[in-house]
């Protein structure tokens, strides 16, 4: 494939297109009801970020949005942080999931590595949550209380979850791929009363025991009363004893015994108030115990029907997928898809399990709408050589999602050339913190190589100079200059905020800073280049990790890479970059000329590294992302214990290996 180039036009909306979206829908109805009349997204934009109690309420009408009782304000509250958010208002999440049923149509389609597609109704789900509900009820969980899950992405992690939120509780989830102590980090924090686990489960063909893995958890959770086994690498199992001659246990239940039991028709919705906790979810915990980030019921319900109804276009029926763990946020925004009466697909397995070609197949099978997944994936169809448009029918397929680290323009440029030519693509990007994206689609706007459409709707996303001056055409920090919805309403065991308050606004005051570096352009796109504490800056040139990324990963024979630029003080920085070689290749200088010449044509003489390493991987957290920071952190002489949690890391063995190189690049004097 040539060289991409960024800002060229690789897709436009049709006239039919605009008209038929739920988007111009949107702005008709507005000029309809309210007399408001937008001609542009920019208008639109400008308005909902200008006039939020209007935009908001606007929100909470279009989509109908069931209550109790009736909302005093829009905003009572406008600070950051601490905006109050629709105040009087009491509601209920999985009410508005539960407005859509079909009896006999799917809800949900789940497939893994070895079941086969299995369909879901929407009756079968009602009845599997009220069940689960009243189990919850009589086991004595509460409004407020914590409910988990170490569970992977199924349907009964949904279905716990649904019953959990029904109930007025709070959810939190760990993946089963996390170890215990990672997990223990995350559930000690929040006192769960009851946990929610499988046996163990299956990866790329090969079967993961976590039976021994469960008890530890159990063993440091001193609140939990109840433990739920759900049988899952072995159907049959019910115990948590390899040798299932568990000693007698009143706390570890059975799933199918659950159900069995308070199986009901009946499904009640707790009444709650809008900022009243539907989840925790966590920060990645790179440098210490990780955030447990609390959203709300309110907040998460209209952030979501915004999201898909008006910027994924996403139908009633239409089935919906983005590739997930239940360890990351893009599965509670997966099953946000329920809102606006979508089925999410939900897989579970290696998306590289037999092959490449096991989603685009899963693509095909189901009809799919909307595929989801991650750069780094699209990076790994690119390096196989893949060709989903010649090899399956993907003619139902309208967009396409990728989210996790910033997409380059090959990346684009791939999708249309090898995906299909006449799609939504929605580079997504946002986090964790607010479970959604700041930044994203649009169905009456172009796609432009290597940018991201637009600003968000309601999200008064800018680029600030490091004085704190808005900036426009070029990189700067990405900020938040007025509330959204969805942002926490408190971070767990942080009563002063003060946590909540270092985590974004320590920089600027009463203004929102994400972390990454970000450039808007003069149409209104926008380009990520990388996290903002991470970013390289040579000679006074700044430039975001990705840059440096895809000029280097581009070479066929570089699987990985990651670059730091390490400040010492009183000398220049030092920029080593790191690279993981395909086997069989080794770093001649024949190879390390090419990959330098890459760099200097894609962007310039002043960003070559000092110095090239081969490693046999890249440190990444346990949801995939590069450990720039606290790599650097630990070169600049910060201990391995503060620099990084090793329990956060994929491959903590990495971090002894970085640890080495570092005692050896300091002997040399390479730093310092």
């Amino acid at each position: 494939m040539s060289a991409a180039t960024e800002g060229r036009l690789l897709w436009e909306p049709s006239a039919a297109m605009q008209e038929h979206s739920r988007m111009r829908a949107y702005m008709h109805w507005l000029a309809a009801t309210h007399d408001l009349h937008f001609h542009t997204y920019a208008e639109l934009w400008q308005w909902s970020v200008t006039e939020l109690e209007a935009f908001w309420g606007s929100l909470w009408e279009y989509f109908e949005i069931t209550a109790s009782q009736p909302y005093t304000a829009v905003l009572g509250r406008r600070t950051m942080p601490g905006a109050e958010w629709f105040p009087g208002a009491r509601l209920n999440y999985t009410e508005h999931v539960f407005r859509h049923t079909h009896p006999t149509h799917p809800a949900v389609l789940f497939q893994n590595e070895e079941q086969p597609l299995t369909p879901i109704t929407w009756a079968e789900l009602r009845q599997h949550v009220a069940a689960t509900a009243a189990a919850l009820r009589a086991l004595g969980v509460q409004q407020g209380d914590r409910v988990v899950g170490y569970l992977p992405n199924i349907p009964e992690a949904l279905v716990v979850f649904l019953a959990t939120a029904s109930i007025g509780a709070i959810w939190s989830c760990g993946s089963p791929d996390f170890g215990s102590p990672s997990v223990i980090d995350r559930f000690k924090q929040i006192e769960p009363k009851v946990l929610f686990c499988v046996d163990g489960y299956r990866y790329g063909g090969k079967p993961f025991d976590r039976r021994e893995t469960v008890q530890a958890i159990r063993a440091e959770l001193p609140t939990l009363a109840h433990t739920v086994l759900i049988p899952y690498l072995n159907p049959h199992a019910r115990s948590l004893a390899a040798a299932g001659d568990d000693p007698p246990d009143a706390t570890l239940l059975h799933w199918a015994d659950l159900l069995a039991e308070h199986a009901t028709d009946e499904l009640p919705f707790a009444q709650v108030p809008f900022d009243h906790p539907l989840w925790v979810l966590y920060s990645s915990g790179t440098t210490g115990l990780p955030k447990p980030i609390v959203q709300g019921h309110g907040g998460i319900l209209i952030e979501h029907l915004k999201a898909y109804g008006l910027h994924f276009e996403v139908q009633p029926g239409d089935r919906f997928f983005w590739y997930s763990t239940t360890g990351w946020m893009m599965w509670n925004f997966l099953i946000g898809s329920l809102l606006v009466g979508a089925t999410p697909i939900l897989y579970d397995g290696s998306p590289g399990f037999p092959d490449m070609g096991v989603l685009w197949q899963l693509a095909q099978e189901t009809g799919m709408a909307f595929f989801g997944t991650s750069a780094a994936y699209i990076a790994a169809c690119m390096k196989a050589g893949i060709n989903p448009r010649a090899s399956y029918d993907l003619h139902q397929l309208r967009g396409m999602g990728v989210t996790g680290s910033p997409l380059p323009p090959e990346g684009f440029d791939w999708i249309y050339q090898h995906v299909n030519p006449d799609l939504l693509l929605v580079s997504y990007s946002g986090g964790t913190d607010v479970c959604t994206g700041f930044v994203g689609g649009c169905a009456l706007l172009p796609v432009y190589s290597g940018e991201i459409q637009c600003r968000q709707l309601g999200a008064k996303v800018e680029a600030f100079s490091e004085e704190g001056q808005p900036l426009l055409g070029e990189m700067g920090e990405l900020v938040l200059t007025a509330p959204l919805p969805s942002m926490p309403i408190y971070f767990w065991n942080d009563p002063d905020h003060q946590r909540y308050h270092a985590s974004y606004f320590d920089l600027f005051d009463g203004i929102w800073r994400h972390g990454d570096w970000i450039k808007i352009t003069e149409r209104g796109s926008v380009v990520i280049y990388g996290r903002s504490d991470s970013t390289i800056n040579r000679m006074g040139i700044r430039m975001g990790t990705s840059d440096i990324y895809r000029a280097v990963e581009e070479l066929p024979e570089i699987l990985d890479s990651l670059v730091v630029d390490v400040d010492i003080p009183g000398k220049p920085s030092y920029m080593p970059l790191f690279v993981v070689l395909r086997e069989g290749v080794n770093l001649d200088e024949e190879l390390a000329g090419r990959l330098k010449g890459s760099i200097r044509t894609a962007l310039s003489p002043r960003h070559l590294p000092d110095d090239i390493y081969v490693v046999p991987e890249v440190p990444r957290t346990l949801s995939g992302k590069k450990l720039e920071v606290p790599l650097k952190k630990l070169m600049m002489g910060m201990p391995l214990e503060r620099a990084a949690n090793a329990d956060s890391v994929r491959n903590p063995e990495m971090l002894r290996y970085f640890v080495e190189l570092t005692e050896r690049l300091k002997r040399e004097g390479k730093l310092g």
